[in-house]
């Protein structure tokens, strides 16, 4: 049997990033609670081409990569920074370019970072319908993280530390679950 693959995504656009450590914290409980292959990437890692690429075909390879790792992750772990009460532009651009069958039934996560509590429904009111669209498994627990929960780069705050290592123990239950109770393919049973 082979260990779910379990990306995070994490919409920053430099490193450090407090959106990277609030996905890290996730991501980290999770492959405490299960046998994972565990991948993390950032925006960084996609390039520019990412915002310049107006269709799927046009995305350069970096960007490319970034793409083919969503689409084919059994579980994911996304988060984006709140721009003016959202998820960011870039963040929405590219899942606009991620195949609609290609998140149905998978398990998502769902975290965010914002300067202040203002946005905190964020994870409800913008990133939900986004997942509910795509027929995402989104686990119960997302989390809300504000610049005031973390010290020089990293998550300090213990209820935000609570809720990102419940996040990480449903999506870790989540991909055990399903991975044991798939079917088994023929290369498999060979």
């Amino acid at each position: 049997m082979t260990r779910p693959r379990l990306v995070g995504l994490s919409a920053n656009v430099q490193r450090p990033s407090k959106t990277r450590a609030l996905v890290d914290a996730v991501l980290g409980e999770a492959s405490a609670q299960a046998d994972l292959d565990v991948r993390i990437l950032d925006f960084v890692d996609a390039g520019p081409g990412l915002g310049a690429a107006w269709t799927r075909d046009q995305l350069p390879p970096a960007a490319r990569s970034v793409l083919d790792a969503i689409e084919a992750a059994d579980g994911l772990v996304v988060g984006s920074p709140v721009y003016k009460g959202a998820y960011t532009g870039l963040f929405k651009h590219l899942f606009d370019l991620v195949d609609p069958g290609a998140l149905a039934g998978k398990p998502v996560a769902i975290v965010a970072t914002g300067g202040g509590a203002r946005h905190a429904l964020v994870v409800e009111h913008a990133f939900r319908p986004l997942f509910g669209f795509f027929g995402a498994l989104q686990i119960p627990t997302a989390v809300y993280a504000s610049d005031a929960d973390f010290h020089a780069g990293l998550l300090t705050e213990a209820g935000v530390q609570a809720r990102a290592a419940e996040a990480g123990a449903q999506l870790a239950a989540l991909l055990v679950h399903r991975n044991a109770t798939a079917p088994l393919t023929l290369a498999a049973a060979e």
